[in-house]
């Protein structure tokens, strides 16, 4: 896997960030880790290898591929 970096909206340089495997086109998202025991109990279909990670939406809208 070679990752590109997309872009960041974080003013201290670690997160959240997108990046982009050049190989596949899939997208790698850092972010912080959605721990709260209700919001994950709300989620559906989880595989053990599952975690998640709270994207703010305006780094979607800046970074995110458009095709």
């Amino acid at each position: 896997m070679a990752l590109e970096f997309l872009g960041t909206t974080s003013k201290d340089g670690d997160c959240p960030t997108l990046y982009r495997d050049t190989e596949t086109g899939d997208i790698v998202v850092q972010g912080e880790r959605l721990t709260n025991p209700e919001h994950l109990g709300q989620l559906r279909d989880v595989k053990a290898s599952e975690t998640f990670v709270v994207v703010p939406a305006e780094l979607l809208t800046r970074f995110a591929p458009k095709e």
